[in-house]
């Protein structure tokens, strides 16, 4: 059963900058590590950013130094702040989460549900 929230997407210049936001319960939010993932088609969905329950986090090689996760306790929410856009960051971008480590989160085949997901648009 899916119990994220994604928003934030929208369409933005080269260089612009999105803030996406991924709303999940209490519960989880205080016991799992959370991630944001990506997705073109044709491709393999992948892990953008992670954050774990004590702010650990993770980046991808290709958004190092321009997104930035974090977590928002009061608002049970994961943000990824993206800077820099460009062309090729156009994805469906989903978050999920699941009780394992930043480590496993990288392969996108442990989960067996998806939300909505939010669509990013960076034109060029």
């Amino acid at each position: 059963q899916v119990q994220q929230v994604e928003s934030g997407g929208g369409v933005v210049q080269a260089g612009g900058s999105l803030a996406l936001s991924c709303k999940v319960s209490e519960s989880t939010f205080s016991t799992h590590p959370i991630g944001w993932y990506r997705q073109v088609p044709g491709k393999q969905r992948e892990l953008v950013a992670a954050i774990s329950r004590g702010g650990t986090t993770y980046y991808a090689d290709s958004v190092k130094g321009r997104f930035t996760i974090s977590r928002d306790s009061a608002k049970n929410t994961v943000y990824l702040q993206m800077n820099s856009l460009k062309p090729e960051d156009t994805a469906v971008f989903y978050c999920n989460y699941r009780f394992t480590t930043l480590a496993a989160m990288r392969d996108p085949s442990i989960f067996t549900s998806w939300g909505q997901g939010t669509r990013v648009t960076v034109s060029s």
